[in-house]
C-alpha cells in the first residue's frame, strides 16, 4: 500500500504541511503509525474526495454527464468565430473552445458563474515511474 510523508500529502491536497499536521492531530486524517509520520494512500484519497465537494449546481438541470466542474470564468478570448473560455473550479482549471456566438448567448465574462460538463470517451491515466 502506498503511503505519503506529510509534505507530500500537503502538496497533493494543495494545503500547507501545518494543515495536514492539524488534521492528523485532530484525528481526521489517519496515519500508518510510522515515524516520521506517514499517511496511508487510501486515507489520503478518501480525504481528497471529501475536500473536493463542489458547490451545488446553480441550475435545476438533470444531466448524464458525471464530470461537472462548478466554477468561475477567469478568462474569455474571442477570435473571430471561435472563443476560448477558462473556468477555475477549485484547484482545477478547465479550458473550453466554443463558438463566439455561444459566449455571447451565455453572456460569459470573467467572474460569471458557470458549470463545465465533460463527457469523455477516452481518459489517459498515468502513474510516476517507480
Amino acid at each position: 500500500m502506498s503511503s505519503y510523508k506529510i509534505a507530500e500529502a500537503a502538496r497533493l491536497l494543495g494545503v500547507s504541511d501545518d494543515t495536514v499536521r492539524r488534521w492528523v492531530d485532530a484525528g481526521t486524517l489517519a496515519t500508518t503509525g510510522a515515524s516520521p509520520i506517514e499517511i496511508p494512500g487510501d486515507a489520503l484519497a478518501a480525504h481528497a474526495v471529501g475536500l473536493a465537494a463542489t458547490p451545488k449546481d446553480p441550475g435545476d438541470v438533470l444531466s448524464s454527464a458525471r464530470n461537472r466542474f462548478v466554477g468561475l470564468v477567469t478568462r474569455v478570448q474571442i477570435d473571430g468565430v471561435m472563443a476560448q473560455v477558462d473556468i477555475q473550479s477549485g484547484p482545477h482549471r478547465v479550458v473550453s473552445l466554443m463558438s463566439s456566438e455561444a459566449v455571447r448567448e451565455l453572456d460569459l465574462e470573467p467572474g460569471s458563474l458557470a458549470v463545465a460538463l465533460v463527457k469523455a470517451t477516452n481518459v489517459i491515466v498515468e502513474t510516476p515511474k517507480g
